[in-house]
């Protein structure tokens, strides 16, 4: 069922995506502030009476000129900072994540681990359709981590709204992100990218939980949902 929150962003699990949102509302209301200003001067226009009002046209030049300045200067400062948060930082842990026509691989190498995700067929239901998997990526919450992101065959993307993570998987390269995840969470995503007829049947499935049971997962024999 549809309900009015799902046209808003995905509740954030991280820093950063914490920072979009409000970047997003905040620069949302500068849109409609100059949405209902030019409204209201144009209508003033339309009725003949700005021109009366206003007889110093100099006066609105500067006006027209300035006021775009400062609010480029509102819009640029508070994006720049978002950008040197999410700049390259110590990370705790490193995960590969390598896709594949059509599914994930997944490397954690700092703890020796390394397994594939599938998506749950239509036979083993898990919570979700079409994103639950047979493996979920468990990382710990509350540490620095990078993921490093390649492509065994096609172009693939793998996309964690939720973590304001969104990189492309391109054959031979490797593209890094990193990001943090505020609490104990099952964070849900899928491959944005078209790579071919069971494109939309590779999602992305992770696991937050606090370091001591990450730690225990990893010394699971295999890593389980």
């Amino acid at each position: 069922m549809s309900v009015w929150s799902q046209i808003l962003f995905q509740e954030s699990a991280s820093p950063i995506m914490q920072l979009l949102s409000l970047f997003h509302d905040y620069t949302l209301s500068i849109i409609v502030f100059i949405v209902i200003f030019v409204m209201g001067v144009s209508l003033s226009m339309i009725s003949n009476r700005f021109i009366s009002d206003f007889p110093v046209v100099t006066m609105v030049e500067v006006v027209w000129t300035v006021v775009p300045i400062i609010i480029l200067f509102m819009v640029v400062v508070p994006s720049l900072q978002i950008l040197y948060f999410m700049e390259e930082n110590d990370s705790y842990l490193t995960l590969k994540v390598t896709g594949h026509q059509w599914y994930w691989s997944y490397e954690l190498a700092d703890v020796d681990l390394e397994f594939d995700s599938y998506m749950l067929g239509s036979h083993q239901l898990g919570e979700y359709r079409l994103l639950d998997v047979d493996h979920r990526v468990v990382l710990p919450i509350n540490k620095e981590l990078r993921a490093l992101i390649t492509s065994g065959d096609v172009l693939h993307c793998w996309s964690l709204p939720s973590l304001s993570v969104k990189a492309d998987a391109v054959p031979g390269r490797l593209n890094q992100v990193y990001f943090n995840i505020l609490r104990s969470s099952l964070i849900y995503g899928q491959c944005s990218e078209i790579c071919g007829a069971n494109h939309s049947f590779m999602p992305i499935s992770v696991e937050g939980l606090s370091l001591g049971q990450f730690l225990g997962w990893c010394n699971a024999d295999t890593p389980d949902v």
